[in-house]
């Protein structure tokens, strides 16, 4: 979650008309330099100089390949600098293609299916994010003691702006990653994973290094330091018994203890709905930053001033959405959808924020009731534009219309009326979590997946909501002692069941593009549905 649900439409509903360069396609398409080898492991090795807002490290990349090999394109932005890239004890040649994208020549010919390492030195002073998380970068901060504060965020920018990675979400470490940090001895890091080692360094600075089973997508990954207290709890869920740990300001570690309980009930509410928390081996953890928050995997990024809302206001305008965390239980949520479901290219981006904004509404429903859950997705309609489509443009980097996250819910929710049975909407949602376990998809994909599963055919309603910028309207005019109705606005074929009231009587309707007669006096349609009624 990036965006200020309230103003980012009118940020992002020009980019359909955005100008695309060389180096937004060499950071968003999967390049002849990417595609040949596949992503096996990161170990990542930085020092951090907070004085300075400076870093330095290395980053060895373990990889196979899946085909003969070219250049291989690892990213790394301006203003850091690559410094050298070692393989086999020997340094490399690499050349700049574009601002960001290094391309290293290997000295020899590489065998298929056989794992090599190539480590990245790199130095720098990394771009300083100003308005975290919206613009990317690192946070440099100070607690009132004068300790450091550092924060990562760089979705949307790319993990590139402050480590060395191949920098494209189609292909991940399968065997995960270690993070090592290095920062003064009165301040920790805390990054994705487990802790495994925790050290104080012979110049008295401390060193603590973090293990990721999982696979990770690059923006996932992240680093937090600052002076932290911490507790921990376990909790008895599907999978077994999952660490959650929590790190804040010292000065707020009371408080947290009461308001972090949200972590807990959103674990409960979204293994009943989604299935187990998809990183048990990493554990959860909660920390707290100097920004609003991030969904950074099994380290999920806290900064909504321990308020119940967003920033303590209700995003949906209906009272539920004060009842409870909004930044716990969106960027947790993320830990299905976007940590383990994850967008190819960054066009389908609705697939992170749609679905996890619609599980807002079954949050809400799990503990309030299914009209509450339904009350608070309606409510987030107000915060919908229509003025650019949902997906974006493939292969530049670039996220379609920031209604992808109310506008997204409510074609979830939309869908939900169509299938009509609870326990059968309940199943789909756990299937498509386990069947997409840890899993790099496209929105086609799971579009086509989701007619199979529910059994209807969801093609067109997709096309509607995702590809245009039209609001299906149901026509509705007497005729004598008829009513008359017809879908308008929507896109070729366009096939919608809707349930609707005659005369007191539940009836499911499929109307045309072509005036359908029904004999009522009174005919009245669920809210639950996006659409618009035209009388």
């Amino acid at each position: 979650m990036r965006f200020l649900l309230l103003i980012f439409i009118s940020l992002l509903s020009i980019t359909s008309f955005a100008q695309f360069t060389h180096d937004d396609t060499l950071r968003g398409s999967e390049t002849p330099e990417r595609i040949w080898w596949n992503l096996k492991h990161y170990d990542l090795i930085l020092k951090v100089f907070p004085s300075e807002k400076k870093i330095s490290g290395s980053n060895s990349i373990t990889f196979d390949l899946v085909r003969p090999q070219k250049k291989m394109q690892v990213d790394l932005q301006l203003p850091l600098i690559m410094d050298s890239v070692v393989f086999e004890n020997a340094k490399l040649k690499f050349t700049k293609d574009g601002a960001n994208a290094h391309l290293i020549e290997f000295p020899k010919e590489l065998k298929i299916r056989q794992d090599y390492t190539v480590t990245c030195y790199y130095s720098g002073f990394p771009k300083e994010a100003i308005r975290a998380p919206w613009d990317g970068g690192i946070v440099w901060n100070k607690d009132k003691n004068g300790k450091p504060i550092i924060a990562t965020a760089c979705q949307g920018i790319g993990a590139s702006i402050w480590w060395p990675c191949k920098d494209h979400m189609y292909d991940e470490p399968e065997n995960g990653m270690q993070i090592s940090v290095n920062t003064p001895k009165e301040v920790m890091n805390v990054s994705n994973g487990r802790l495994i080692e925790n050290r104080i360094e012979n110049d008295g600075t401390r060193t603590t290094v973090w293990e990721v089973k999982n696979p990770i997508n690059n923006y996932g990954v992240n680093m937090n330091v600052a002076d932290y207290a911490t507790w921990s709890e376990v909790y008895a869920g599907e999978k077994g018994l999952l660490d959650m740990t929590f790190y804040v300001y010292a000065e707020n570690l009371e408080k947290a203890k009461v308001h972090f309980k949200d972590a807990t009930r959103t674990m409960e509410a979204f293994e009943h709905w989604f299935g187990p928390y998809p990183f048990y081996e990493d554990s959860y953890k909660l920390v707290e930053v100097p920004y609003l928050g991030m969904e950074h995997q099994s380290s999920v990024t806290y900064g909504n001033k321990f308020m119940h809302g967003y920033l303590g206001s209700d995003l949906s305008g209906t009272g539920w959405g004060k009842k409870w965390d909004y930044i716990i239980v969106h960027e947790s949520g993320h830990e299905w959808f976007a940590n383990s479901i994850t967008y190819r290219d960054a066009a389908d981006m609705w697939l992170h924020e749609g679905f996890t904004s619609y599980s807002e509404g079954l949050f809400v429903e799990y503990f309030y009731g299914k009209d509450a859950g339904a009350e608070y997705l309606r409510g987030l309609r107000s915060g919908i534009s229509n003025k650019s489509p949902i997906i974006g443009t493939y292969n530049v980097n670039q996220e379609g219309s920031g209604d992808m996250y109310p506008k997204g819910a409510n074609l979830l929710h939309t869908i939900r009326q169509m299938v009509n049975n609870d326990s059968i909407w309940r199943s789909f949602l756990r299937n498509l979590n386990k069947d997409f376990y840890h899993q790099i998809v496209t929105s086609k994909r799971i579009e086509s997946y989701m007619s199979m599963k529910l059994q209807m055919d969801l093609s067109s309603v997709f096309d509607q909501y995702l590809r245009t910028t039209d609001i299906p309207t149901l026509v509705i005019q007497k005729k004598g002692k008829k009513l008359e109705y017809k879908w308008t606005n929507v896109v070729q074929d366009f096939t919608m069941a809707i349930e609707v009231c005659i005369d007191g009587k539940a009836v499911r309707i499929v109307p045309t593009e072509y005036f359908l007669e029904v004999k009522c006096k009174k005919f009245e349609i669920s809210p639950d549905y996006y659409i618009k009624i035209s009388k």
